[in-house]
């Protein structure tokens, strides 16, 4: 009889959950969900390399996209349309796809991640180049969605990374980073939208933060690449410029306006005295990096 993998295994510790009262099986949950941070701290080396890797790939004008199927591949997509809002970031830089499509963000689509079809599909509709760089996503590692995708996009020369919490995945073999978060069976037996996916959503935060910081997106803690599309963002913006320029929200606000909402260029304006086109001439020299110019 086949072995069953890692993410598939019966928990021993809540084998009997379905007998607890309300308030245990809480705690158990809880108790579980403290050794994801474990897991993960465990594959930090691959996480810096991966991130770096990333980042260079975004200097050198690549792209990065998240492939998953399921919880991981919406977990992607929630990961790549965060950056826009919140770093400014053109939207086709970092991109996130999922096996059956925008449906399946909705609605479950578990055969799609059978699929070499999808996988051809969607990694055409991304079309890497060496430049680029490709990311798997996969609790269990062995779909064929995600082993398609990284092993035709290393065909075509790009750079690929596997996230995954099976030591035994398959998609190490056409990975060349592998970054393996083992945070053992589920809760529920199989449901690796728990732990699994939690680990998921944290390396994938550290990531894409990672780079972001990187490439200039922050000043100290501020996204002072934020775009301010909702009163919460604007008042955000609003804070940031007060707090980075030490000044009054009143006044953070007025060369907000003047700045076009581009709250880097407002920072520039107050502390050189300039006009908008001289800031971002600044801002321009300096590769965008806010800490260079003031």
């Amino acid at each position: 009889m086949k072995k069953n993998i890692l993410t598939e295994r019966s928990n021993p510790r809540t084998r009997n959950i379905d007998l607890m009262t309300t308030a245990e099986i809480i705690k158990c949950i809880n108790k579980e969900d403290k050794k994801v941070a474990q897991a993960v701290d465990k594959a930090q080396k691959e996480i810096v390399q991966a991130a770096d890797c990333i980042t260079q790939s975004i200097l050198k004008g690549g792209r990065v996209a998240y492939f998953g199927a399921g919880t991981s591949g919406r977990l992607g997509v929630l990961d790549a349309s965060e950056l826009l809002p919140t770093y400014s970031l053109p939207s086709h830089i970092i991109q996130g796809y999922i096996a059956g499509g925008d449906r399946a963000l909705r609605y479950a689509a578990e055969h799609a991640e059978d699929s070499k079809e999808f996988a051809l599909s969607d990694l055409n509709a991304f079309n890497p180049t060496t430049k680029d760089i490709v990311i798997g996503i996969s609790a269990c590692g062995n779909p064929t969605y995600v082993l398609t995708i990284l092993q035709e996009a290393q065909q075509r020369g790009t750079k690929t990374i596997g996230i995954t919490c099976n030591p035994e995945a398959k998609l190490k073999e056409y990975s060349d980073i592998c970054i393996t978060a083992v945070v053992g069976p589920e809760v529920i037996t199989g449901s690796s939208r728990m732990k699994a996916g939690t680990a998921q959503k944290m390396i994938l935060n550290m990531l894409s933060t990672t780079a972001m910081i990187k490439i200039g997106k922050t000043y100290g803690n501020f996204m002072i690449d934020v775009t301010p599309t909702c009163n919460k963002l604007i008042d955000r913006s609003n804070h940031i410029i007060s707090s980075i320029c030490k000044i009054s929200i009143a006044k953070a606000d007025e060369y907000r306006i003047k700045a076009d909402n581009k709250v880097k260029t407002a920072c520039v304006m107050y502390k050189k005295q300039c006009t908008k086109e001289e800031a971002e001439d600044l801002l321009k020299q300096q590769d965008g990096i806010l800490r260079k110019v003031i």
